[in-house]
Parts: C-alpha cells; sequence; structure tokens
C-alpha cells in the first residue's frame, strides 16, 4: 500500500516543485524591474544572444556521441559480448565519436571563424 502513495506522491511533488522554482524566479525578476523602475533605471530585457559556434560544437558532440553509441550498440551485439564486456565498448565509442565531433566543430571553427558584430 505504501508503495501506491509513494508512486503517486513523487509526481506531484516533482510537479509542484517546478511550479514553485518558476514562479519564484519570475517574482523575483518582477521585483528586481519595479526596484529599478522606483529608482529611475530603466530594466533592461535580458535576452540571451544565439551563440551558433557553441550550438555547431554542442550538435556535433551529440550526434557524434550518439553515432558513438549506435556502433557500439552494434558491435556488442555482434561480437556477443556480455553484459559486464559492453560497458567498456559503449563509453569508449561515445567517447571516440563524441571527441570527433569536438574535433569536427573546432576544424569548421578555425576554417570558417564566426563574424564578431563591430559595436
Amino acid at each position: 500500500m505504501h508503495e501506491g502513495i509513494i508512486a503517486l506522491f513523487i509526481p506531484i511533488t516533482l510537479g509542484l516543485g517546478a511550479f514553485l522554482m518558476v514562479w519564484g524566479i519570475r517574482y523575483l525578476e518582477n521585483k528586481e524591474n519595479m526596484a529599478m523602475i522606483e529608482r529611475g533605471i530603466e530594466p533592461q530585457k535580458k535576452r540571451r544572444q544565439a551563440d551558433p559556434s557553441r550550438t555547431l560544437k554542442n550538435s556535433l558532440m551529440f550526434i557524434g556521441a550518439g553515432l558513438g553509441l549506435l556502433l557500439a550498440l552494434f558491435i556488442s551485439r555482434a561480437a556477443g559480448l556480455e553484459e559486464g564486456e559492453r560497458t567498456g565498448v559503449f563509453f569508449a565509442l561515445i567517447a571516440i565519436f563524441g571527441g570527433l565531433g569536438m574535433l569536427g566543430a573546432y576544424l569548421y571553427e578555425r576554417k570558417n571563424p564566426p563574424e564578431t558584430p563591430e559595436l
């Protein structure tokens, strides 16, 4: 009986916690903006600028890690490896292909440097 209550309690707690966290962040941002307006300072919009360089790096790393995971799955199934032996293959190929993705992003950025906006 206690397992059913716990299984119901965990999602409710997680959902409520996420909601309260978002609400608290928005509340504090609004309070900060109101304090700035009271002092005669115009609050600035806090928009993050898109960074194509970071996006490229992350995407190539995740593509490489995904390919490494897929290749590790095929290799471990084809070789008939046991559960303990598979772990090393998975970690190694994920790291190798993730690193190759990062290397690809570095080489691309070295060849095509990102444009810096002039102020």
